[in-house]
């Protein structure tokens, strides 16, 4: 099949690679030359596992191809995904403007039957905007008997997994409203429900509010858990513990009870806003969703409030050593990251910072430009982190982080006091170390 995937941020360039790996002929299309050039060259504007590898090989392959031109990329296609961004407003509410300029631009050049497939996270509705928009652009051009379809098919990829999460899905949504066009996307699908992962027909509407309430729904987990972790560190009960008691509950299970520093990323601050604009919208107030982003915000500063607490609301010229700034492993993506929370909160009240993540580093520095050398220097490594710091903290959790020269680190440190935000370490094993250990819900910190 020909298949044009517009928009080459994170999901399209996922979304594009994955279905030449299946053997279709894709074309990933992008407004930006120079991320363009940057892809045909044979470079990956993003990280993400296996990503680069794959995207050479369909290349290699003629399978896959990056351009500019939209109207080379849907000419012949029969699927024609809009994989743009949709950015929060300052009400909360996604931006459409891109999506709309995508259905206009589609509406604008086609010449047969196409399927036009929302893969961008959007709200209840947008699927017939899309329609309304191509179908004026069809009669602008005196075409309105050109016949097209347009579906609703969310992404569920995790950053980190996302190869995985699409060739092995968990469950695969389509919202479509006739049969006809309902076969069709089940047939570009076949290949990757082989193994009986299910694929769920539905109307439009009901797929696009399915995105967002899976993930207010794990978001309300993630806070729920940082709550119950607040509570164990004012009552000295330990949230490990807890998290095992519930979570072996199989009406729970254990996922996405980790308590933490709060969620960030592309999606979920993003996705919860979004689902609580449109509630008030209908006149429907989402206490639940509200409760969990105001939760979220409270966790970002969580701790930063452990450390002044520490420090007796004084760190005025305290150097503090930060291990993660990718919001999650395996990603370079600082979007909503809890890092920035605390990096600018500890620079706010005089501290410095000595920072170092994998493959963060160069997000980070279009971040913190306005912050020179004196507030927050980038290090080579994750060991020059330690080196004359007051305190280390662990916002990240990325494995290199997991087993360390505990007793160099203490060596190069001016004092042995180390924050954890992620409950990486074993806080009696700490102590032994000689560390002044404090993490979040274990009842041991000074919140």
């Amino acid at each position: 099949m020909r298949i044009c995937v517009i928009g080459t941020g994170y999901v399209g360039l996922v979304t594009g690679t994955c279905f030449a790996e299946m053997g279709n002929e894709v074309w990933c299309i992008d407004i930006d030359q120079k991320k363009v050039d940057m892809l045909n060259s044979g470079q990956v504007p993003i990280y993400e596992p296996g990503l680069q590898e794959l995207i050479a090989k369909n290349k290699k392959n003629k399978r896959l191809y990056f351009s500019t031109n939209l109207e080379e990329g849907i000419k012949d296609a029969l699927f024609c995904f809009i994989a743009v961004g949709t950015p929060p407003g300052e009400d909360g509410s996604a931006d459409l403007t891109y999506v709309l300029g995508v259905a206009k631009q589609i509406g604008s050049l086609m010449n047969s039957y196409s399927i036009v497939v929302n893969k961008s996270t959007v709200p209840v509705g947008t699927g017939e905007k899309v329609r309304q928009t191509i179908y004026n652009e069809l009669v602008s051009r005196s075409m309105q008997h050109v016949e097209f379809d347009v579906v609703s098919n969310p992404e569920f990829l995790k950053e980190g997994s996302a190869i995985e999460d699409f060739m092995r899905p968990d469950r695969i949504i389509i919202g479509a409203d006739n049969v006809r066009v309902a076969e069709l996307m089940k047939q570009l699908y076949d290949p990757f429900v082989r193994n009986q992962h299910p694929l769920y027909i539905m109307d439009i509407k009901s797929a696009e509010i399915t995105k967002y309430a899976a993930n207010a729904m794990l978001a309300t987990r993630i806070s729920f858990m940082n709550e119950i972790a607040r509570l164990c560190d004012q009552v000295g009960a330990d949230v490990a513990n807890v998290r095992v008691g519930i979570g072996s509950d199989q009406r729970i299970g254990m996922p996405f009870l980790y308590p933490g520093i709060g969620y960030g990323g592309s999606c979920f601050p993003k996705d919860v806003k979004a689902l609580i604009r449109t509630g008030n919208e209908y006149g429907l107030p989402m206490e639940v969703i509200t409760a969990v982003d105001s939760a979220n915000e409270i966790q970002k500063s969580y701790i930063v409030n452990m450390i002044l607490k520490k420090y007796n609301q004084n760190i005025q010229g305290k150097k503090f050593g930060i291990w993660g700034l990718a919001f999650k492993p395996q990603t370079d993506d600082m979007r909503e990251a809890p890092a920035i929370v605390v990096i600018n909160e500890l620079i706010r009240h005089g501290a410095a910072v000595m920072v170092y993540d994998p493959e963060a580093m160069e997000q980070a520095k279009a971040i913190f430009v306005d912050y020179g050398e004196e507030k927050i220097v980038y290090a080579e490594n994750m060991m020059q982190v330690a080196k004359d710091v007051d305190a280390l903290i662990l916002l990240t959790e990325w494995r290199e982080f997991r087993q360390l020269d505990f007793k160099t680190i203490k060596s190069d440190m001016n004092e042995a006091v180390f924050f954890d935000g992620r409950n990486q370490y074993d806080p009696n094993k700490m102590k032994e170390l000689g560390f002044e250990y404090y993490c979040v819900g274990r009842g041991n910190n000074v919140s």
